[in-house]
């Protein structure tokens, strides 16, 4: 028998599928539109090689949220199996309309659904998941839990180093004169989220000073915490293994032992972000409530 409360998030939290499974979090899909065909992320159809490789063709790539309905047929089947309450919580809704998806089915839902906007996108979404994924397991409630994610979203940091602009630009991620300006003065960008939207932080003239200061950016973002620390990319494996071993050495003692997540992005961010891109999420942890 499930438990009373459900977690519910989205693909582009970067869940490992095991990691789902084993802490009961259902996930559900983002779509992705190669050319004309439109699969869901995660499966072997949509995956972060293939939509590399399509964008280095130039084939048309596109991404699309949840309708109403497939969130509204989650809940219902949640409702099914016996949950009586749900937490759904979702990438920025600056960045996309999933958190819509879930608002409007959950103002149909057959149980009570709150809704979380996690003002990230990747991993800090994940993170902030598992957050509340701990307060539910140690008896909590949805709206401590909800709290919780909260809490961990809005102290994580998200930094990314894309090889160019154009991407996000196509996306709608970043304006046309942004990606105009990065583009004639062949800087390499550094990226961050703030306030649920990609944002500069900074410019620089190589590969090699972007990721350098991608790691100092992570080291002064843990500072003396103990985090969670995941290293992304897309189509970049060397790169983003080098500074995956920096950081381990580095933040040893706020890792404690805790493993790097480690691997490609997903298709959906895949596709906004372009091959080369390397990103890092340092999501300190959190307190759990008194209650729990």
């Amino acid at each position: 028998m499930p438990g009373r409360c459900a977690l519910v998030t989205d693909s582009t939290a970067m869940l490992p599928p095991e990691v789902a499974a084993q802490r009961g979090i259902v996930v559900v899909p983002l779509q992705v539109a190669i050319g004309a065909e439109v699969h869901d992320e995660g499966s072997p159809e949509a995956t972060p090689e293939r939509v590399a490789q399509a964008l280095r063709e130039f084939l048309p790539v596109s991404t699309s949220r949840p309708a109403p309905a497939a969130m509204l047929a989650v809940y219902e089947s949640l409702a099914a199996r016996g949950v009586e309450e749900v937490l759904s919580l979702h990438l920025s809704a600056e960045m996309s309309g999933t958190y819509e998806s879930a608002q409007l089915a959950a103002r149909q839902a057959p149980l009570p659904v709150t809704t979380v906007d996690s003002r990230q996108v990747g991993a800090a979404t994940g993170y902030a998941a598992l957050a509340a994924a701990d307060v539910l397991d140690a008896g909590g409630s949805v709206a401590e839990a909800a709290d919780a994610a909260r809490r961990r979203a809005q102290a994580s940091t998200s930094v990314f180093y894309v090889d160019t602009l154009e991407y996000l630009r196509r996306g709608g991620r970043i304006g046309a004169a942004s990606a105009l300006f990065g583009g004639a003065l062949a800087v390499k960008p550094l990226l961050s989220i703030e306030a649920g939207r990609v944002t500069t932080l900074e410019k620089v003239r190589t590969a090699s000073r972007a990721l350098g200061r991608l790691a100092d950016l992570a080291v002064a973002a843990a500072g003396d915490q103990q985090v969670d620390l995941c290293v992304a990319h897309l189509a970049s494996p060397d790169r983003a293994g080098s500074l995956r071993d920096e950081l381990a050495d580095r933040l040893a003692g706020q890792l404690s032992g805790r493993a790097v997540w480690f691997g490609e992005v997903g298709a959906v961010l895949g596709a906004h972000v372009g091959p080369g891109m390397v990103a890092v999420c340092v999501a300190p942890l959190v307190d759990k409530p008194a209650s729990c």
